[in-house]
């Protein structure tokens, strides 16, 4: 699995990163094979913003979040891509289980 965190207008600390990756546990909890993992954390004045696009078998998940604070910015990406996350392993399991 490929991952890139990068930071505009601002640095990325480790703290940041290892934050980042405790929620992408999560979200490989459901999808396996994740193939790449891009994530831009930025800061637009008091508005902090996460979003992501993870690379996945069959498709991709993209979320955008923002909030005041980087971590609860992360923390809302991480449920929205969470939620994604459920729904594309349910359509993906989905497929080909109708017996009769």
């Amino acid at each position: 699995m490929q991952i890139n965190i990068s930071g505009q207008h601002f640095e990325v600390t480790p703290a940041l990163k290892e934050y980042f990756l405790e929620k992408l546990k999560r979200i490989s909890r459901h999808v396996s094979g994740i193939t790449q993992v891009h994530a831009v954390l930025s800061v637009d004045k008091l508005r902090k913003i996460a979003e992501a696009k993870i690379n996945v078998p069959g498709g991709q998940l993209f979320a955008k979040a923002e909030s005041q604070d980087m971590y609860a910015a992360i923390d809302d990406l991480a449920d929205k891509l969470n939620t994604q996350a459920v729904k594309h392993k349910e359509k993906h399991h989905s497929h080909g289980e109708h017996t009769e």
